[in-house]
Parts: C-alpha cells; sequence; structure tokens
C-alpha cells in the first residue's frame, strides 16, 4: 500500500492517491483540478485508477473527478446528499468496497457542509488512516458557515456547527489513536481559521493537541466555531455548483482563453486584472485595472474581488507567467470568464505616485489611512490609531465611503494586499491622491492600545 499526497501550495490543498500494491490498482480523494498529476502517478506505479472519492462539494476550488471518471473509466463515489449531477455512486455510512487488501468505508461526517463524509482505509481489517475532507483539519474543524445560500442541501451555520460537534466526536475521535489523519486542507486555506502547518497528523494527536477536540459543551464549541471566520470570497457558491455538476476537462478549457497579441486593442468598461509586480504597474497601467500580483495566492484573491458573472482581462508580465495565471484561474473555475490574457500594458493609462515614507511617518495624522486587513487583524494588531478600515474583499463595493480631502494611504500587513487595494482606490477616487504604504508597513510599531 501506498498513500500519495498531492498539495497544491497556492489553494493550500490536499488531494490523495491510494495504491494498492497488489491489486495495481489506485483511489484518488478530492482530486485538483488538474488531472495529470494522478495520471503519472498512476502510469508510474503500472497502475490503473479505479475509483475517485469527493469528501464533498468543493467550495475552494474545482475537482477533476468527472474528467478523470470520463477518462480512466473510474467510478466516483461520493454521498447521496450531495445531490451530484454526473453519474456516481452513493457512498454513505455503511458502505464500503475493496480494492486489493484494502478497504475503504464511508462516514457521514457532516457540519462543514450537510454533505461532508469521511473514508476510512483499513488494510487486512484493520483502520491505517481516516481522510476528513473539511471536516477535521491538523489543529481545527472545517467552518460551517458555507452551505448557508449554496448546494443542494443548505443549512444555517449554527446546526452546521452543532452537527460538527457531533461528527468530531461520534464519528472521528472513537477511531483508534494510531489512525492517521489526512485532511483537504493546510495553513492557508479559507475552509477554516486556525489550520497548523502540518500535512498529516493521528487521532490521537489531533485528541490531545487540537482546540476543537477538547472537552466541551456542544454550545461552547459552536461559539468558539463561529467566532472569527474569515470572509467567504465570492467563488465558493459557484464552486460548489460546478463540482456538483462536473467541470469540463482542465486542459481544453485552459486552451480556449484566448491569448492577445501584446497591445491589443481591450474593449471599454471591462475589468482588466494587471498581475505585473506592483512597482511595474505603479509606473503606468490600464486605467481602472487591479493590480493583483501573481504570488501571494492570486487564484483565492481574483475568486474574492471578481464576481463569478465578471468578465475580465488578464495581463502578465510575460508569457510564462501568463499561462501560469490562467491556470491558476482555472483551479476556481473562473477560466471562461477570461475574456482575453495577453502580455505587456496595453495603452497605459494611468500611474500612481509614490509615498514618501519619511513624511508619512512624521505627519500621518495629514493623511486618510485606510486598513485593509481582515477585521482580526485590525482588531488585535492595530498599526494606526484612528485608520478608516475597510477589508480588501469589501474594498471595491466600499471605496466610496473614503474621504478624499487628504492623500490616502492605503496598508495591510506585507504589501501584497495593499498592492490590489490601492489600485481599487485610485481608480474608485478619480482626482484623490492614492498611496501604497507596501512592504514599508513592516517598520511601523503597533498602534498603543485605546483606554
Amino acid at each position: 500500500m501506498k498513500i500519495e499526497q498531492f498539495e497544491d501550495k497556492g489553494l493550500a490543498h490536499f488531494s490523495y492517491a491510494i495504491l494498492s500494491d497488489c491489486a495495481r490498482e489506485v483511489v484518488l480523494i478530492d482530486p485538483a483540478r488538474n488531472p495529470q498529476p494522478y495520471y503519472d502517478f498512476a502510469q508510474a506505479h503500472e497502475a490503473k485508477i479505479v475509483a475517485v472519492i469527493e469528501t464533498h462539494p468543493h467550495a475552494d476550488f474545482v475537482s477533476s473527478h468527472l474528467e478523470i471518471a470520463q477518462k480512466t473509466g473510474a467510478v466516483i463515489r461520493v454521498s447521496k446528499l450531495l445531490g451530484a449531477d454526473y453519474q456516481h455512486e452513493a457512498f454513505d455510512e455503511g458502505d464500503a468496497f475493496a480494492v486489493g487488501k484494502l478497504t475503504f468505508r464511508a462516514l457521514n461526517t457532516p457540519g462543514h457542509s450537510p454533505d461532508s463524509i469521511s473514508i476510512v482505509l483499513a488494510r487486512a481489517g484493520k483502520d491505517v488512516a481516516v481522510f476528513t475532507g473539511d471536516t477535521l483539519f491538523i489543529g481545527d474543524v472545517g467552518r460551517p458557515d458555507l452551505r448557508e445560500k449554496a448546494g443542494n442541501l443548505r443549512a444555517r451555520r449554527e446546526e452546521l456547527a452543532a452537527q460538527l460537534y457531533h461528527s468530531t466526536r461520534e464519528k472521528l475521535m472513537p477511531l483508534a489513536d494510531d489512525v492517521l489523519v489526512y485532511p483537504a486542507h493546510g495553513a492557508g486555506s479559507l475552509c477554516g481559521k486556525a489550520l497548523s502547518g502540518a500535512s498529516s497528523s493521528s487521532i490521537g494527536a489531533e485528541k490531545i493537541g487540537n482546540p476543537m477536540l477538547q472537552p466541551l459543551s456542544e454550545a461552547a464549541f459552536v461559539a468558539e466555531l463561529l467566532a472569527d471566520q474569515p470572509f467567504i470570497p465570492q467563488y465558493f457558491g459557484y464552486d460548489v455548483a460546478l463540482n456538483k455538476a462536473g467541470a469540463p476537462a482542465y486542459a481544453p478549457s485552459v486552451q480556449q482563453v484566448p491569448r492577445l497579441a501584446a497591445g491589443a486593442a481591450l474593449a471599454a468598461g471591462v475589468l482588466v486584472i494587471d498581475a505585473r509586480p506592483a512597482a511595474a504597474f505603479k509606473k503606468g497601467h490600464v486605467a481602472g485595472a487591479i493590480n493583483l500580483q501573481q504570488g501571494g495566492k492570486f487564484e483565492t484573491w481574483l475568486g474574492s474581488l471578481v464576481g463569478p458573472a465578471e468578465s475580465f482581462y488578464l495581463l502578465a508580465a510575460d508569457e510564462a507567467t501568463r499561462e501560469d495565471l490562467i491556470q491558476k484561474t482555472a483551479k476556481i473555475g473562473y477560466e471562461p470568464l477570461i475574456k482575453g490574457a495577453l502580455v505587456g500594458t496595453p495603452a497605459p493609462g494611468a500611474a500612481m505616485p509614490a509615498l514618501d515614507v519619511a513624511q508619512f511617518r512624521a505627519h500621518p495624522e495629514s493623511y486618510t489611512i485606510v486598513d485593509i486587513r481582515s477585521p482580526v487583524e485590525h482588531r488585535d494588531e492595530p498599526i494606526f490609531a484612528g485608520s478608516l478600515h475597510i477589508p480588501l474583499p469589501e474594498l471595491r463595493a466600499r471605496a466610496g465611503e473614503i474621504p478624499a480631502g487628504k492623500p490616502v494611504v492605503v496598508h495591510c500587513a506585507g504589501g501584497y494586499r495593499s498592492a490590489a487595494g490601492s489600485s481599487i482606490v485610485a481608480a474608485a477616487l478619480p482626482g484623490a491622491e492614492v498611496l501604497d504604504l507596501g512592504e514599508a508597513v513592516q517598520s511601523f510599531q503597533p498602534a498603543p492600545a485605546a483606554h
């Protein structure tokens, strides 16, 4: 037996291939959008992919389960509660199947979603591992607030949080302490709020170290789980629906994105996502463009700032970056929204001035300071007293709230988000002087606590 974990760092996503040595067959769990790594794994082990299991209809990425099944003949297994639109076999509590000496059995573990399952892997009758999807993470549990308006089954967050309490305590914690825990996400995912940087654990270790598995009343668990959850990106509901239906094949969909010639004319009124480095963007860019740079979880921020019904152009510094960005966009199923992808900046119509950091440091009262960090960051780690707080995901809708009587300085915690945020504010406040504090924010001390 071999358990191979695949990691997509951009989405903090883990997927799995489980190989049965004796049968030379592979079972996949929660595969990412690009199926090629799983084909390569099977080929390297001279094995056949026979099953694909989805722990739930994912909100934060698009799965390749349908494409893999159509290509390989593998059986897709999901909970009947998912209401899948594609051909599948129901896989719920009491259901199991064997591959060689391995047995896979389902546990219904609702809480992150009403249709979540966990998969227990046994070898020769002994439980070896459990694949927990977004139900149990390393050091945390899944968030319960993503299915109030999405999916076949919908439920209030309070109801799902209570279900998660029982799923963890009645389904997962009774497993043997040495059973390995393999989740669908790690640190950085927006499917939880305090995930560990570890990629796997054990039931015993989680019972000791996971704060959400400690002795808590149901009410205390629910209250703690609902507090301070991160924002919900605009694309999450879209991806739930896309995964329920089954996404189109990855490679052909990526190839259908129009690649435009450098300097091509862009249609008026269409959003431009400029992924070039902040310094290059500030020297010249298409008026109204958003500076969403290639690194820093590009795909998550793209789906947070751009809605699933909004088309956009994608600008990159070079051809290799352009292809990378198209592939990142496809991870969240947004590739059909790309009206065109091109290299360079056609007809730059705007620029942004550089901030005199020394002047700002000496006279911060002369500026309107906008903090675009999360509510928790703004609350727990204040940097500038009296700053206006508008989280980045809300900025396109709320930038008009910013007074423009003084120069506007936008900041985050490290510079990536403020590059995007300052570009949004500049487009929303024509004529205002908008400045990006950028990485210089790290040289400022936290503001003293208010009394």
